[in-house]
């Protein structure tokens, strides 16, 4: 598709459904056919993350790498320290093909991509996380038979975060019949709600869930506890959905369990076992969230050759 060449990912707002549909069956063909290609030797990328990563960082090495792209993991640079956003970005346009940034501020991906005049891939900011959408929607189009306008979508948790506003912004694109189940405090403005979970899963073909503080927001966790507490996807809640057809995707990482130091730390002080899902609702047979994360790097690829391939 032509008209991807050159282009940056800041949001999925910027991008068609024509094209979002392109980069899902290119990313599924990828997948289909696992094989290394050429399509992006001599190009350099370089990664800037003020944020932790594991899957958005190694999807992207191994997307690039597997195409014969460079990558370089940039740490500790003066990048907004004692050199401008936008010195910074003209220097890095001069050395590298594209740049994939993840940290909190939407403002910095977009100076970075207006400055360095190359491709800007937004990895994660606090407004939104196009790429993981990419990816969630190539597990649905993988799983179900029926197009994404005859799909029912339900965010289950935090409706102001990143990835439900980067799921809302996806599904109008696509057509999906897209809900956010929270409380009233944890939604915004023009968003479809309904504050009743188990009534908003009722004919749910996805239910959706993400952790209940940022990162970042490691303060608001005893706030979040009590808002969200009635919000844990469980199975319970996912046989309300009353649909065999059911998926449960989550992006990861979550606190299904005490397996991390955080869950470990909010079990002793708050008494659960698990937050935003339950254990076994991670392990069901609904759950394609190990799909999900596997499809990060099919899609990343897929943009990547998209936009920079020869």
């Amino acid at each position: 598709m032509e008209q991807l060449k050159g282009r940056s990912l800041l949001t999925l707002s910027d991008y068609t459904k024509e094209e979002i549909d392109y980069l899902i069956d290119l990313a599924i063909e990828m997948k289909r056919e696992r094989r290394t290609s050429k399509r992006l030797e001599g190009k350099n990328i370089v990664l800037i993350f003020d944020k932790p990563s594991t899957r958005t960082r190694c999807a992207t090495e191994v997307a690039a790498y597997n195409e014969g792209a460079n990558v370089t993991y940039l740490t500790n640079s003066q990048m907004g320290g004692k050199e401008s956003i936008e010195d910074s970005a003209k220097v890095l346009g001069r050395y590298y093909d594209a740049i994939l940034y993840r940290g909190s501020s939407q403002k910095i991906a977009e100076d970075l991509a207006r400055y360095s005049q190359i491709p800007l891939y937004n990895g994660l900011t606090d407004e939104d996380h196009p790429t993981q959408v990419l990816a969630d929607f190539m597990t649905i189009k993988e799983h179900f038979k029926r197009p994404f306008n005859e799909l029912k979508m339900v965010f289950v948790g935090d409706g102001r975060n990143n990835v439900a506003n980067a799921l809302r912004i996806g599904a109008a694109k696509m057509g999906i019949n897209f809900v956010i189940a929270a409380p009233k405090e944890l939604v915004s403005d023009g968003a479809p709600w309904e504050e009743d979970p188990y009534q908003a899963v009722k004919g749910a073909d996805i239910i959706y869930t993400d952790v209940w503080f940022s990162m970042g927001e490691e303060g608001k966790i005893a706030e979040r506890l009590n808002l969200l507490k009635p919000y844990q996807v469980n199975m319970e809640l996912l046989e309300a959905a009353n649909n065999k057809e059911l998926i449960f995707l989550h992006c990861l990482p979550a606190f299904h369990n005490l397996e991390t130091k955080v869950g470990l730390e909010v079990f002793e002080k708050y008494g659960l076992e698990a937050m935003e899902v339950s254990d076994a609702a991670f392990r069901s047979d609904y759950s394609l969230v190990f799909d999900q994360a596997e499809n990060r790097m099919h899609t990343i690829r897929a943009l990547l050759v998209a936009t920079l391939g020869n």
